[in-house]
């Protein structure tokens, strides 16, 4: 496909173009309810919810959304539910417009078909009421928002340049919402939308983060196990001295090269993912511009002082888990290379005997040729001797001792040729055979 330059354009130029504004920022104003879940699904179900909406829009007599879309807005007269797919969870936004009798008294949830909430696929994570109130219609002192909120839980502080309030006590209530409570001092709808998408995402990823806490603590044990035995592992490595002493650790270490790895392949992908979400969490709220409120904790603050300490024994045994595989590994190259090089000697030790025994061979070899020219020298003489004795009783011979006596270098000379080209003719036929 070409542009109106004419230039052939990438076939996904046009969808990351439409990315940057998939999921825009609503347009909000004060007084607002909101109400988010937050459903876990793993990396499938995507065509599970679309048929879910899809009912819903149905019922509702709305047309629904595409099979292969990754976020959908449903707009009513009553309200508007926003729901998007991420990686592993999709989130459900309700927004209902109008104020309450007092916050949280009517949530925005209330306005979904009752039937109709629990066939969402997945399984519910967090959940959470947001309501946004002009600032005239409510008390904003510490008191007073002590119906709302816990008081000694209560974290709160000033957001976006101080148009606004944010207060929350990160508890959840007898439904199972946490809740917050925005008061609007001088937001424009713009700014509404950005705080609350960020209050809600914040708690989103939050939980998202959190999911490999309960992971971590239970591999803990295993992965102090494994540090224990690695530790006695190279203990032994010190000392030990003989070649199938040495393999048997060297199994032992790669079976436990083996158990490190299996719980890499089981937690990695978790604790990556806390790592990710953690940075995400972190980056929403440096996005609200927090002004401190004298008397209680900024949202930050409630966050490094309850989240970062989970999220940093995750990302800990994570880095465990990677620091224990490169130790094994440097373990077992060590031992390995003292396994080879102890092989290495005992292979050039035994070609050193077999060059021995091949020199040994050599001279056995030599001295019975030497004995076997002597050998055979002496019973060809024998017979030269006796076919001489022969000749001289008939007269053809005049001294039968010394003709055979003469005959001697000559037969000595002709049988050690002999045997020396029958050994070059083995030799150039094994050659030639190899």
């Amino acid at each position: 496909m070409a542009d109106q330059t004419g230039i052939a354009a990438h076939p996904l130029r046009n969808t990351l173009l439409n990315e940057a504004h998939a999921r825009p920022f609503e347009s909000l104003n004060a007084p607002l309810r909101v109400s988010h879940l937050v459903m876990h699904t793993g990396t499938s179900g995507r065509r599970e919810e679309v048929e879910h909406m899809s009912g819903l829009c149905e019922r509702l007599q709305v047309d629904p959304p595409n099979a292969e879309a990754g976020h959908f807005v449903l707009e009513t007269s009553a309200f508007r539910l926003r729901w998007e797919r991420h990686t592993e969870f999709s989130t459900y936004t309700i927004f209902v417009n109008g104020a309450e009798s007092e916050p949280f008294s009517e949530t925005a949830i209330q306005a979904l078909p009752s039937t109709w909430l629990p066939g969402l696929p997945g399984e519910l994570l967090a959940a959470m009421h947001v309501s946004l109130v002009p600032a005239a219609s409510i008390e904003a002192s510490i008191e007073s928002l002590g119906r709302y909120f816990h008081a000694d839980s209560l974290a709160g502080s000033e957001c976006a340049g101080r148009a606004a309030s944010v207060w929350t006590d990160f508890l959840a209530d007898q439904s199972g919402f946490l809740r917050f409570l925005v008061i609007d001092d001088s937001l424009n709808a713009m700014q509404a939308g950005r705080l609350i998408q960020r209050l809600l995402e914040i708690e989103t990823y939050r939980f998202m983060a959190l999911l490999s806490f309960p992971l971590a603590r239970e591999r803990s044990a295993d992965i102090t196990d494994m540090e224990t035995r690695l530790g006695t592992l190279m203990d032994r490595l010190a000392t030990v001295a003989e070649l199938a002493d040495e393999r048997d650790l060297l199994s032992a270490l790669s079976d436990l090269s083996a158990q490190i790895e299996r719980q890499m392949a089981q937690t990695n992908f978790r604790f990556s993912a806390t790592a990710a979400y953690g940075t995400l969490v972190r980056r929403r709220l440096n996005a609200l511009r927090e002004q401190r409120i004298e008397g209680v904790s900024t949202l930050d603050e409630f966050m490094e002082r309850r989240l970062a300490p989970a999220l940093d024994t995750c990302v800990h045994m994570g880095e465990r888990l990677e620091r224990l595989s490169e130790r094994v590994s440097r373990a077992a190259n060590l031992l390995r290379t003292r396994v080879d090089v102890a092989l290495e000697a005992q292979n050039r030790d035994l070609l050193d005997s077999m060059n021995r025994r091949a020199s040994l061979q050599l001279r056995l070899q030599q001295t019975v040729e030497g004995l076997s020219v002597v050998i055979l020298s002496y019973y060809v003489v024998s017979l030269v001797g006796y076919a001489m004795r022969g000749l001289e009783r008939i007269g053809f011979m005049p001294n039968a001792d010394i003709a055979t006596a003469l005959s001697i270098p000559v037969v000595v000379t002709s049988v050690a040729v002999g045997i020396g080209l029958v050994r070059r003719r083995v030799i150039s036929a094994d050659a030639n055979a190899g």
